[in-house]
């Protein structure tokens, strides 16, 4: 009995909350990978293609980010560029996107002309923002951070 008390206690002291790092929280819903992208993004990439990327939630997009972390402000004047890739080819149109505040109200809207493709993605408040993204035949949502 006394060893079987003993094992058990070792078992639960190697559960307790102090003894494992806290599980990531995420900032933002939708992760930003830095793995390669996926093979279907890859159109004029050399090598691996690894590069800061976040997946649509339905897995229809994919927004590479070159202008990896997203800032509001950016005192090196570089951009918020972000390439946008669908993983379908769709009948020509613009990619709408509706970027909504996360928990609030507050919407933007943007356009990049002639759908999925290279774009500046400005949004004017820094937080996690939630892109709803349609273009023809298509629509998905991913969730991005601005700093």
């Amino acid at each position: 009995m006394r060893i079987a008390t003993v094992t058990l206690l070792v078992l639960l002291a190697g559960c307790t909350p102090g003894s494992q790092p806290p599980p990531p929280t995420p900032a933002c819903g939708s992760p930003v990978e830095t793995g390669p992208l996926p093979q279907w993004a890859r159109a004029g990439f050399s090598g691996d293609a690894r590069m800061p990327h976040v997946m649509g939630r339905r897995g229809d997009i994919v927004a590479a980010v070159f202008g990896h972390p997203l800032a509001v402000t950016r005192p090196d004047r570089s951009s918020n560029k972000i390439l946008w890739v669908s993983k379908e080819p769709s009948p020509p149109g613009d990619l709408a996107i509706e970027a909504r505040l996360d928990g609030t109200e507050v919407s933007v809207q943007r356009r990049v002309p002639g759908g999925p493709g290279p774009s500046i993605i400005d949004l004017p408040q820094s937080s996690c923002w939630r892109l709803t993204l349609s273009w023809p035949e298509h629509t998905d949502t991913l969730d991005l951070t601005y700093a």
